[in-house]
């Protein structure tokens, strides 16, 4: 048995996945459990993942209210980077935002559960598309900062899907694209879009992943870790964030800061 609190899954790109769950100060293979009996025990105690103080209710995927409200990473912005405020010298912290966000960015086309257009830092690839759950993905062009990324996103995205369908992504539901023809359907389609944002058209590699999955479920239902604080049975595999049991799935980042016993 193993106690500790929960951050997101990290990953590394591999002929298979290879999944590692950092539980307090350990981290824990993954891969190994899969097809055993896997139990998750919430203790009651919540950690801010940005302090380490004890709270009652996490915001934002492990924050506590007062660093969810002040601390860069969960500015609005974040979640819709065509909003990023930077150049008016209001970010929250203009030092992270160098860091994080005046960093070359890649805009992406990946297949979750559809086709989906994206957005991530260079330094995140392949990362991101893990973290998604994606079975295949292809850079479609490079620009300066998290602002331009964004704002060729938004355009985009208004024929072609932002968001993945999570429930499909964990049935592995979805129909194969090849993601060359589209890559170049969207760059003769939005050609003076990316010239004016001076994007970089990214080279023609496409990333496929395979997931340490024993068997995808016909049916997804979610564990809330408040509601049911003990979590038991078969891993049947892992994808994304998520953890799939015989009985159910849980996104591990969305329970970040939460202490848990691992047993198996």
């Amino acid at each position: 048995m193993k106690t500790g609190t929960l951050l997101k899954l990290k990953a590394k790109h591999k002929d298979t996945v290879d999944y590692h769950l950092p539980l307090g100060e350990e981290l824990v293979a993954l891969n190994d459990l899969v097809g055993k009996k896997v139990s998750l025990k919430f203790t009651g105690d919540i950690y801010c993942v940005d302090t380490g103080k004890k709270i009652k209710k996490s915001f934002g995927n492990g924050y506590s209210w007062e660093s969810y409200i002040t601390l860069p990473e969960c500015d609005q912005c974040i979640f819709q980077p065509e909003l990023c405020h930077f150049a008016r010298g209001t970010c929250r912290d203009s030092e992270w935002g160098e860091k994080h966000c005046m960093q070359p960015h890649v805009i992406y086309i990946s297949l979750t559960s559809d086709l989906k257009i994206g957005i991530t830092r260079k330094t995140q690839v392949p990362t991101r598309w893990i973290d998604q759950g994606a079975v295949k993905a292809i850079a479609l062009c490079e620009v300066k900062d998290r602002l331009t990324s964004g704002l060729i996103e938004v355009e985009i995205a208004k024929e072609m899907k932002d968001k993945t369908n999570w429930r499909n992504m964990l049935k592995n539901n979805y129909k194969d694209q090849d993601l060359l023809e589209v890559k170049k359907e969207i760059i003769s389609k939005y050609s003076a879009l990316l010239e004016k944002y001076k994007a970089k058209i990214s080279d023609d590699k496409v990333y496929e992943f395979k997931y340490p999955v024993e068997q995808y479920p016909d049916k997804v239902s979610s564990f809330n870790i408040k509601k049911t604080d003990s979590i038991s049975g078969k891993l049947l595999g892992i994808k994304g964030q998520y953890l799939i049991f015989d009985s159910g799935v849980i996104n591990i980042r969305k329970y970040q800061g939460y202490e848990v016993q691992l047993e198996s």
